[in-house]
């Protein structure tokens, strides 16, 4: 029930003895632009409480218990962070969290404290991705503000500053296709979302094939647009703040 990508990571895992390092050398040999880091380096198991107390074990089978989901959780929960990627938060000029599975994919990262700490005390720009459909087996009917929610049931309150939720409406022959999978629209609810104290950025930003999916330029565009939004809104006598030491040095 893995994608590929899992099972390739943890081939290289097995090689390379290492998972950051695995990571490494998978970007390598995937010509990968960018760093991909990982949370933590340990082996841990993610579980989820379900609505009706049940506890389903293992990643893959979460989506397939067909119960809603109440928190999901680390197994151990107290793992270390990989430092280069609490310093890569620490650095940001913004972090964005999604799109993709709610409970599966983004949350487990937050579940790494040291993780969810750093992402409170960034000066970076921080946002949500919403997904634009629903997620059979995790998401069943939920609303955008039902996403923000989980987040910050799981990560504190603080998490996030802004969410990016779709306004465009889904091709109905699409619709059709999702339907048969138990999947819809999340509807932007954008009123519950600023009641729990988050800016909303609502925009058409989504790519229409055979599937849904978010137009990476535009979504690219409004991320870009957020840093520069952030860097305008801040007072200058936040930037002129005690230099690093690199700066001291190159003063001296």
């Amino acid at each position: 029930g893995h994608s590929f990508g899992n099972l390739f990571i943890a081939a290289m895992t097995q090689v390379t003895g290492d998972v950051e390092l695995a990571l490494q050398e998978s970007c390598k040999v995937l010509a990968v632009r960018g760093q991909v880091l990982p949370s933590s380096a340990s082996a841990v198991r993610l579980s989820a409480e379900c609505c009706d107390g049940t506890i389903v074990h293992g990643e893959s089978n979460i989506p397939l218990s067909g119960k809603s989901i109440r928190r999901v959780v680390l197994e151990p929960p107290d793992v270390p962070a990989v430092k280069s990627a609490l310093d890569a938060i620490r650095d940001a000029d913004a972090v964005v969290l999604g799109p993709g599975s709610l409970y599966t994919s983004v949350m487990p990262n937050l579940l790494v404290k040291e993780i969810a700490e750093a992402l409170h005390r960034t000066q970076a720009v921080r946002m949500y991705v919403c997904n634009v459909m629903t997620q059979p087996g995790e998401t069943d009917g939920y609303k955008a503000s039902d996403h923000v929610r989980a987040l910050m049931d799981h990560a504190g309150r603080d998490i996030i500053d802004y969410v990016l939720v779709n306004v465009e409406e889904v091709a109905g022959c699409l619709l059709d296709n999702y339907a048969k999978q138990g999947a819809c629209p999340v509807e932007a609810d954008i009123e519950s979302i600023e009641q729990l104290g988050v800016a909303v950025i609502p925009s058409r930003m989504i790519c229409e094939t055979n599937w849904v999916r978010h137009d990476p330029a535009r979504l690219a565009r409004l991320v870009l647009s957020m840093v520069e939004r952030k860097k305008e809104l801040t007072p200058k006598t936040e930037l002129a703040e005690e230099p690093a030491d690199s700066d001291r040095e190159l003063k001296s």
